[in-house]
Formats: structure tokens, C-alpha cells, sequence
């Protein structure tokens, strides 16, 4: 069934992906965004703050389908002060977004709400994150768990892993190998290397995303992504000899991030049940 979709964020790191994605699978969408957009005329798009999407910017096409909010400033500085300064907001948002009559809430969370953990994380790993990006977006979600039933609307809450892609846009250490690699440096320090993470490019979680909000079956928490965890180590060196660059990263000059955990990585069963009821649709 094709959807009308609200999408927040829509000028952020994944919104053009995401929309892309949901493009593909014929969805009509309304984009908002801080900054001026593409003149796609596929997208009815609206520059405006969360703060200032109401029932009115629903007049000309009626009430979405679906709310998918990925808006969310700072999401590359984990504890910046905004991430709970804005935390208020968002929710007051999608509480608006449920009174007005939205049953589908979709809602981008983060691998960072679980904090330091070892191993597979599920929808049942108990969270306990450890910087205020972890701590605004696992309040966020626990305070959405109480109150959308109370308004009948239903939780998809997509736990985003780690994103490689559009490194020009990003903040990751693979934007800034690419960004010292221009500076014409020849060394970058890093850590260890050794901490293993659950890597996913872009342009798979974006697909990850259009197909979980395409189907309202399952809902809860759902993990997006690849369900296997690898070293950052590899993944660095790996990047390097695929761009041709010649920087080296220098492992073990800086100290791991206390935060960080040993090995994470994500149970997929959810989202792999998802792309297989979607993929005809």
C-alpha cells in the first residue's frame, strides 16, 4: 500500500537517502528541513522547524500516513548540550503529530541509547547510555512507549548502527581520513582499532527504513542494521584502499572512547522479516 509520508529532517545527513528510498517504493512524501531543498517535484517540500509543523501545513494534501522523524541536530557531537536542551520538542512534536490523528509514529533512535555493552544487542537489551545523544533519544523513545498507545497511535522506533557513506556531508573519522587526505597529511592518529562495531552503509538503512515504514505489522523497537560486527581497524583500512588514499592511520595514539563498547552489534531478525514482507510491495 503506498503512503503518504511526513518526513522531518529531510536536509539532514540520511534525509535525502531516506526519501530517495521511499520514492522508489512509489510513497508520496512532504519534506521538512532547516535548509532549502532540491526542486524534486516529487516532494511537496516546507523549510521550517519541527516547532512549526501543525495541522494547517495539512490542508492542501491531508493528514500523512506516517510521521518518519530524522531530524535531530548534533547527531555527531554525542554530548552536546542541544541533544537535551531540544529533547522537550521532539516530543511535544510527535505527541502533536498523534492527537492530530497520525497512527504510524517512525522514529530514528540510536545504538548509542544501549551505552557500554558487549555482544548482540535485541529489543529486550536493557539501555544504559553513556553521553547525551545516548540519554536524550532513550528518554525520548521510553517517554513514547507510555504515551502513543494512550492516543492510539503505534511506535516504530528504528535503532541505527553505524552509517558509512556520503562522506562529504558526514563527521565520521572516515569524513575526516578523507578530509586530512585533501590537507595533503600523510599520518592521522587513532585509536586501537579494536573495538568492533555493527557497520552499515547508507545506502542499505535507507532502504531499511523506507521498507519499515512501508508495512505497520511490526513495530517496537527494530534494529537497522547489518547484524554482524567488524573492527574499526578493518573498516579504516579497508576505506583507504578502496578510495586509493594514501594517509595511514597511525592505531594507538589516541585513547578509546570510555564509552565505546568492546564489540556491539545488532540482532536483525525484525528488520530481515520487514524487507521480506516489503519486497514485493
Amino acid at each position: 500500500m503506498k503512503k503518504m509520508i511526513l518526513v522531518t529532517g529531510a536536509s539532514g545527513y540520511i534525509g535525502p537517502h531516506v526519501i530517495n528510498a521511499l520514492l522508489a517504493r512509489g510513497h508520496g512524501v512532504i519534506a521538512t528541513g532547516r535548509a532549502p531543498s532540491s526542486n524534486d517535484p516529487r516532494i511537496r517540500y516546507i523549510q521550517c522547524d519541527i516547532e512549526a509543523i501543525d495541522s494547517a501545513l495539512f490542508d492542501s494534501t491531508g493528514l500523512p500516513d506516517v510521521c518518519l522523524h530524522l531530524a535531530w541536530r548534533n547527531g555527531f557531537m554525542h554530548n552536546a548540550n542541544s541533544h537535551i536542551e531540544d529533547l522537550p520538542g521532539h516530543f511535544a512534536f510527535l505527541m502533536r503529530m498523534a492527537s492530530l490523528g497520525v497512527r504510524q509514529i517512525s522514529v530514528v533512535g540510536s545504538v548509542h541509547e544501549i551505552g557500554y555493552f558487549n555482544g548482540e544487542i535485541d529489543e529486550h537489551t536493557p539501555a544504559n547510555p553513556r553521553s547525551l545523544y545516548g540519554i536524550a533519544k532513550n528518554a525520548l523513545r521510553a517517554a513514547l512507549e507510555i504515551k502513543l498507545p494512550e492516543l492510539g497511535a503505534q511506535l516504530q522506533w528504528l535503532r541505527l548502527f553505524y552509517i558509512l557513506g556520503d562522506y562529504e556531508r558526514g563527521q565520521s573519522v572516515f569524513s575526516k581520513i578523507l578530509l586530512k587526505e585533501k590537507e595533503g597529511q600523510a599520518f592521522i592518529p587513532f585509536t586501537s582499532g579494536l573495538n568492533k562495531f555493527d557497520f552499515i552503509s547508507l545506502a542499505e538503512v535507507s532502504s531499511q527504513i523506507a521498507a519499515m515504514v512501508s508495512q505497520s505489522e511490526i513495530n517496537g523497537i527494530i534494529h537497522g542494521c547489518s547484524g554482524r560486527a567488524v573492527t574499526i581497524r578493518e573498516k579504516i583500512d579497508e576505506f583507504i584502499a578502496q578510495q586509493g588514499l594514501s594517509i595511514r592511520p597511525q592505531y594507538g595514539l589516541l585513547p578509546d572512547r570510555e564509552y565505546d563498547s568492546p564489540c556491539i552489534f545488532g540482532n536483525a531478525a525484525k528488520i530481515n522479516q520487514i524487507l521480506q514482507i516489503t519486497s514485493s510491495s
